[in-house]
């Protein structure tokens, strides 16, 4: 069994750490690290969508969890909401550029969940 070693990088940059139950990190975490954070922050990455659109990608979620979730990403500064005075009213959403630099490292992580997802479920215990 290979013994991991502690990374001196994230103590060098997070010398206070990010696990004390008050940085205020974890809150940011709990929010694109949500299942529907998630979803929608990695659905964006492939460019703007309506709301029906990302209801279609993340199937399964409530439009009160979809509604909910864009506006705590909005709040964060990662999602960008753009309403269109028409009728009938279309809004779009994209990614901020922060949203994009956050994107980019989500990606590959999602990509490895997607290729190893059945292996996982099925390894024992």
């Amino acid at each position: 069994m290979e013994v991991s070693t502690p990374n001196p990088t994230l103590r060098a940059q997070f010398p206070d750490g990010v696990f004390p139950a008050n940085c205020p990190s974890r809150v940011l975490l709990d929010h694109v690290t949500s299942k529907w954070g998630v979803l929608v922050l990695v659905a964006l990455s492939e460019g703007p969508q309506r709301w029906s659109e990302l209801r279609r990608r993340a199937q399964g979620i409530s439009e009160k969890m979809l509604a909910q979730t864009l506006k705590t990403l909005e709040r964060d500064g990662l999602v960008h909401r753009d309403a269109h005075p028409v009728i009938p009213p279309r809004v779009d959403y994209s990614l901020t550029p922060r949203g994009t630099e956050l994107t980019a490292l989500m990606v590959p992580l999602m990509t490895w969940v997607a290729e190893h997802a059945e292996r996982g479920l099925s390894a024992p215990a």
